[in-house]
């Protein structure tokens, strides 16, 4: 994972008059093509929920609320929250963020990415079938594997990139997208949302009311909701996003051209490379993409090891989005 911090890369000169592209016009070349970047997306992160007149105080940060419980003016009666777990305000301004980002309606905070997948699946019940690409997430794996099938919840893990192994995987008792309105998008805000590799959170978004109030239900009655404090420190994230993603996807870029052109390494695989299989595919449906890049180094699993035990400014640790640039074998 290629952190946004700067990289430089240095132009080829062209030699002897003869017209060459340099790195930085291959670069750039590399860079366009993609969808146009979401319309008001860095104000959107900079204002929406967080208005300050929302606060006695017309705090133009939203203020950290730590209390569980708040006071009711009759029996029934509050001003729009009752206990943490079931509404907090620092949470709300987070949640109202994110929805105008995925232009949803709704959007709805817990406690970690593998959280949100958990309050997801309890909108399922037994006998229900999931079709889940087969190199998803191994938290999302083993969740599917160990607890949701004891659930009576059957999940089949294919490779989603074959029409043909879907279209086969397809079963009568399938969830299927369509169906649904493939109507929730959900994140591990652990990543790049946050940013800073400081906060365990999840997000889910949706523009249905009947779902929303479904997983409304759900986050309350089953709990696995972040902290204030949390939230606090994504709302915060979320200021930057755009401009980190940007950077991201630069370095990213950066680092796969240098590995693609190393001797030593066999293959490269990242989605901004014209050599990856859904290049294409990618700039139809993307801005850009994000700072993960996987790659196979020639030789054996010592191979592997002796070039992580010998990084200098990647860490060897696992997770991604942050802000410093990490290294990991599966």
């Amino acid at each position: 994972s290629c952190s946004s911090g700067i990289f430089d890369i240095q132009r080829v000169v062209a030699q002897k008059g003869t017209a060459r592209m340099s790195a930085g016009d291959k670069e750039r070349d590399l860079l366009s093509g993609f969808q146009p970047p979401f319309e008001h997306f860095s104000t959107q992160a900079l204002h929406v929920g967080q208005d300050a007149e929302q606060w006695t105080s017309m705090a133009v940060v939203p203020p950290i609320s730590l209390s569980t419980t708040f006071k009711q003016v009759a029996p029934g009666k509050h001003a729009g929250f009752e206990y943490s777990r079931s509404g907090n305000p620092t949470r709300n301004c987070l949640e109202k963020a994110v929805a105008a980002l995925d232009g949803a309606k709704y959007c709805m905070a817990f406690a970690s990415g593998l959280a949100t997948t958990m309050t997801i699946a309890h909108l399922l019940k037994s006998g229900d079938g999931i079709i889940c690409m087969n190199d998803v997430y191994g938290g999302t794996n083993r969740y599917f594997r160990r607890v949701g099938s004891e659930m009576g919840l059957q999940t089949r893990f294919i490779d989603c990139t074959s029409l043909k192994c879907l279209r086969e995987a397809i079963k009568p008792n399938t969830k299927r997208p369509l169906a649904l309105g493939a109507d929730i998008c959900m994140y591990s805000a652990t990543k790049y949302m946050n940013g800073h590799s400081d906060v365990v959170m999840g997000l889910a978004s949706t523009n249905r009311d009947d779902l929303y109030q479904k997983l409304k239900f759900l986050q309350n009655a089953i709990g696995a909701v972040p902290s204030p404090f949390d939230c606090f420190l994504c709302n915060r994230g979320l200021k930057t996003l755009s401009l980190r993603m940007r950077q991201h996807f630069k370095n990213a870029l950066a680092v796969a051209q240098f590995l693609e052109a190393d001797p030593r390494v066999e293959k490269v695989f990242f989605p901004g490379l014209p050599s990856h299989p859904q290049y294409k595919l990618t700039k139809q449906q993307c801005t850009g993409t994000s700072g993960m890049i996987s790659f196979l180094i020639k030789g054996n699993l010592e191979n592997a090891k002796i070039f992580l035990e010998n990084l200098k400014i990647f860490c060897l640790a696992e997770s991604l989005g942050g802000y410093e640039s990490l290294a990991e074998h599966p």
